[in-house]
């Protein structure tokens, strides 16, 4: 499920595909190889753990201008060296990388046995080595054909044979597949940030195309045989995205790069003529958005998470029925299609699989899609033809941070042009450019004070559980928090509406489980000193992120954000949670940019 690199020019390949996995490491994995196609044979090596890993049992030199390697994210079999990607047919001489998942795969490893293959691995990527290998064509593409006829599953594959070593062919079923061109040679990957510096273009694979790439060019057929033209575009980006500079890690280099990141995203697209917001990428005109009747947004994770702080902001200023909803279980109950809906897919990597099928079953049944995702021509992206992108920048932690913060606000723009477009009036509009201006400086404010979150990160990091509560948006705001603490810091964490605190959760409320509070100065702040007072009355540590102002004597410990827009407060309330993730996993002594058991991209069910 994680990274793909390949190689085939004059250079040689073994360090370019090192370069490459580097650069893959924030997706998350679990060990990494390569393989290297010279004089007739391949030489592989592999290792469990991280690329420095596989660097450090590298021979001096690995010649040969051919090569695959990959970073893997374990789905069958435990990592450990025979589990790592690459996988090899039994004479050696042909190499496969895969992401996804082979479902069919014990049905064609029995088949093979029966036949006198011996495996030598637990995973379901070295059957696709075993099947291509024992076809009887001539080309390694028609092989490559013939064997994913027999393969039911989703996948992302590239594969090298030594007998053959001017191509590399490449098959995408779910899972991305990029294309890089450069001067004389060319490039596999599954992520165009591994070619940076390198590729002067790139182009995407779709799902059911094969590609023969040679140093000189590329040819992309269907699965069935036909050839497709396929077009290229330049690829954009900086290395330096991909340095942490003088920061610890990405995750704190990310979440200082906020302000400005948050200033890319509303760049141009506020129009202070109408006191409105312009997505130009929506390519919806006023007529279409003012049919709309109901906005269904799909994501995972923390793209979800936003989804619901964006469904509240759509209903608050467009007054139009919102919902947000997990994209990994949403075609599995039949979901009724509307006309009327609009549907909003939200991913930062533009290639979570289970939201790519999610928009995939909409479309089928006739619905109409948009995204916001981060990753230009990522698959979403194509997919849903238009949308929103963040322009955040890359993100090269696991967890998200600016990206969950610039998607809040990409909701922001969209619920304030439907709402200016329906009963919105242009004074509320004015109001709302005026707040979202003050964004990017208002959080420099919560970075500068950083230091003073250091209260509530020790008490979190002495528990090994905590509640988050908040009401309304707050609540979201309480469950990117609680899964930012989880995903980092390996503590557990439960975010709550805190009107359901008293619905079953305040029975485990005790002096050795800290709540922490989502406190703004709305309308509903009453009612919150209300639930703090029961949390303190059963002897529950109560931490607050809250507004100047706000009297909260019985907290034992708070955080003040710049007060914004009431309907923007929860962006604020949010980045502070981010940085006592950070302290709280750092405290720890955890691997704060590469997460156990997680991967950036998903491209897996």
């Amino acid at each position: 499920m994680c990274g793909i690199v390949g190689y085939v020019g004059p250079k040689t390949a073994a360090p370019l595909l090192v370069e490459g996995l580097r650069r893959l490491e924030y997706r998350g994995y679990d060990s990494a190889g390569l393989a290297v196609a010279s004089e007739g044979r391949l030489e592989v090596h592999k290792r469990q753990g991280k690329v420095r890993e596989l660097i450090d049992a590298l021979p001096a030199e690995v010649p040969g201008g051919l090569g695959i390697a990959h970073t893997r994210w374990a789905t069958h079999g435990e990592p450990s060296d025979l589990n790592a990607h690459p996988h090899t047919d039994a004479s050696g001489r042909l190499a496969v990388v895969h992401n996804g998942i082979v479902e069919n795969a014990a049905e064609l490893r029995a088949g093979l046995e029966r036949q006198g293959v011996e495996f030598r691995s637990q995973t379901d990527t070295e059957v696709l080595a075993h099947l291509i290998a024992r076809r009887s064509e001539t080309s390694l593409a028609e092989a490559v054909r013939g064997a994913l006829g027999q393969v039911k599953g989703a996948y992302a594959i590239a594969v090298i044979d030594a007998a053959r070593p001017d191509c590399i062919v490449a098959a995408r079923n779910g899972g991305p597949v990029v294309i890089g061109v450069g001067d004389g040679e060319m490039f596999v990957a599954s992520d165009a940030a591994a070619l940076m510096g390198h590729a002067r273009s790139v182009a995407h694979l779709d799902d059911g195309e094969l590609a023969e790439v040679r140093a000189d060019g590329f040819a992309v057929f269907t699965l069935e045989g036909a050839e497709r033209s396929k077009a290229t575009q330049a690829l954009e980006g900086r290395i330096e995205g991909f340095d942490k500079g003088d920061f610890s890690h990405f995750m704190m280099k990310e979440i200082a790069e906020q302000p400005a990141a948050v200033r890319r995203t509303l760049l141009g697209r506020l129009d202070r003529r109408f006191q409105t917001a312009h997505l130009g990428g929506v390519e919806l005109a006023a007529r279409e958005m003012l049919d709309i009747r109901r906005v269904k947004i799909l994501g995972c994770g923390s793209a979800h998470i936003a989804g619901v702080l964006g469904a509240h902001l759509i209903e608050q200023l467009a007054r139009i029925p919102a919902h947000a909803e997990p994209a990994s279980e949403f075609r599995y109950r039949n979901p009724v299609i509307e006309q009327d809906t609009l549907y909003v897919a939200v991913s930062q990597s533009g290639e979570t699989f289970d939201t790519l099928a999610a928009i995939q079953e909409v479309k089928r049944k006739g619905g109409r899609v948009l995204g916001i995702v981060n990753a230009v021509g990522s698959s979403i992206a194509r997919e849903c033809g238009r949308g929103v992108y963040l322009h955040a920048g890359p993100e090269i932690a696991v967890v998200a941070t600016k990206t969950f913060t610039c998607t809040s606000i990409a909701f922001a723009l969209l619920a304030l042009q439907l709402g200016r477009i329906r009963d919105l009036s242009a004074a509320h509009g004015q109001r709302l450019l005026l707040a979202l201006d003050a964004l990017p400086d208002q959080i420099q404010v919560i970075l500068d004070h950083s230091a003073e979150l250091a209260p509530i990160a020790r008490r979190l990091a002495r528990s090994e559980h905590a509640y988050f509560i908040g009401r309304a948006a707050g609540f979201a705001v309480a469950m990117e928090g609680a899964l930012k603490l989880k995903e980092i810091s390996y503590l557990h964490a439960e975010a709550y509406p805190a009107s359901e605190l008293k619905h079953g959760p305040l029975a485990l409320i005790s002096e050795e489980t800290p709540t922490l509070m989502v406190l703004p100065d709305d309308e509903l702040l009453a009612k919150n000193l209300s639930t703090m007072a029961e949390v303190r009355a059963r002897q529950g540590p109560v931490l607050a992120i809250t507004h100047p102002g706000v009297r909260t004597p019985q907290a034992e410990a708070r955080f003040e954000v710049p007060r914004s827009a009431p309907e923007l407060d929860p962006i604020l309330l949010g980045v502070p949670l981010q940085l006592v993730a950070y302290q709280v996993a750092q405290g720890l002594g955890r691997d704060v940019d590469q997460p156990r058991n997680l991967a950036k991209s998903v491209t897996v069910e």
